[in-house]
C-alpha cells in the first residue's frame, strides 16, 4: 500500500477497521474454496497459481499461496519499503487459516455443482465483497499486488495496468496446464465482476448526483431546489465562451429520485438550460454521509 494507518487500540476505528480486515479475509476465502477451487479457475494472485498447482500436483492451495505470499512480502519491503502494515501481514495468514478451516469443515466439492458459469458469476461477486472489505479497511492481500508495486517502481506503467497483467498472464496458466480455453475465459468474467464489485464495496452504490445547470431561470430552479427538494447548493457567475454573456450556474448534489423531480421541472420552465449531470461515488457533509464515518 502507498500508506500505513493506525488506529487507536481498542477504539470504535480499530474495531470497524479490523472487523472488515477479518470478515473480508473470509469471504475471500469462502470465494476461492466455494467457487473457483473446484473449477479450477484462476482470476490472478498468487491463489489463482495455488489453484493451478492443486489440479495439477494435489498441493492444498492454501499453502502453495503462503509459500508465494511470504517472499514476495519481505521482497515487496526491501524494494518499497515497508509501506504495508500489519493488516497486510495479517491478510497474508488469516485468508489460508481460513481457507484451511473451510476445506476441514466443507470439504473440497463446489457450492453448485455441474454449473461452471454460475460459479464464476458468484465468485467473482463474493471475491469483490471480500477483496472490497480489505481495501476498505485500507489494506491490500499482498501476493501479485506487490509484484505490481514494484514493476510499477522501474517501469512507466501504470499500477491498475500492471495488475490486470500480472493477473491475466497468471490466468492463462490454466491454459498450458490444463488445455482449456473456457477455464481463462470463466476466470475473466470472475476478474471483471470482482472489479465491480469492489468498487461498489469500497465508494458505495452510486446514488447520489451532482447537478450543474445553467439556465435564465436561475431563481425559480434555486427555489424549486430549497423549498421543495429541501437540498442546499451553490450558484456560481460565469461568461458564456460562444456569446460572452454573463451566465449563473447551480451547483447541487441530490438523489436519483430528486434528480428525475429537478429534471423534468426544469424541462417545463427552461427547454434551453443546460444541464450537467455527475455520478457521485461519496459525498460527505449536512444532508448526506458524516465526515465521522
Amino acid at each position: 500500500m502507498a500508506f500505513v494507518t493506525r488506529e487507536k487500540l481498542f477504539s470504535k476505528e480499530f474495531f470497524t477497521t479490523y472487523s472488515y480486515l477479518i470478515g473480508g479475509c473470509f469471504i475471500f476465502a469462502l470465494g476461492a474454496v466455494l467457487f473457483a477451487e473446484p473449477y479450477r479457475f484462476a482470476p490472478g494472485g498468487t491463489y489463482g497459481l495455488g489453484i493451478v498447482f492443486h489440479h495439477l500436483f494435489g498441493w492444498e492451495t492454501e499453502y502453495s499461496a503462503l509459500s508465494m505470499d511470504i517472499p514476495l512480502l519481505f521482497i515487496g519491503i526491501y524494494f518499497l519499503g515497508p509501506r504495508f502494515g500489519i493488516k497486510t501481514v495479517i491478510c497474508t495468514f488469516a485468508i489460508p487459516a481460513f481457507m484451511r478451516l473451510l476445506h476441514y469443515c466443507h470439504g473440497y466439492a463446489p457450492l453448485v455443482e455441474n454449473d461452471a458459469l454460475l460459479s464464476s458469476v458468484f465468485g467473482g461477486i463474493v471475491y469483490g465483497v471480500g477483496i472490497g472489505m480489505i481495501f476498505k479497511s485500507r489494506a491490500t492481500s499482498g501476493g501479485s499486488d506487490i509484484i505490481a508495486m514494484i514493476l510499477n517502481k522501474y517501469t512507466k506503467i501504470s499500477l491498475g495496468q500492471l495488475v490486470i497483467i500480472v493477473d491475466s498472464i497468471i490466468t492463462l496458466t490454466t491454459v498450458a496446464a490444463f488445455d482449456d480455453w473456457k477455464l481463462p475465459m470463466y476466470s475473466w468474467i470472475i476478474i471483471f465482476i470482482e472489479g465491480k464489485v469492489i468498487d461498489m464495496v469500497v465508494e458505495g452504490p452510486n446514488l447520489n448526483k451532482t447537478m450543474y445547470i445553467i439556465s435564465d431561470k436561475c431563481d425559480e430552479i434555486r427555489e424549486k431546489i430549497i423549498s421543495d427538494i429541501k437540498r442546499g447548493g451553490t450558484i456560481f457567475s460565469g461568461i458564456g465562451m460562444y456569446q460572452g454573456k454573463e451566465k449563473n450556474m447551480i451547483y447541487t448534489v441530490v438523489t436519483r429520485r430528486e434528480m428525475a423531480i429537478l429534471k423534468n421541472f426544469i424541462a417545463k420552465i427552461d427547454t434551453k438550460a443546460f444541464v450537467n449531470v455527475v455520478d457521485s461515488n461519496e459525498i460527505l457533509g449536512e444532508g448526506f454521509k458524516s465526515l465521522n464515518d
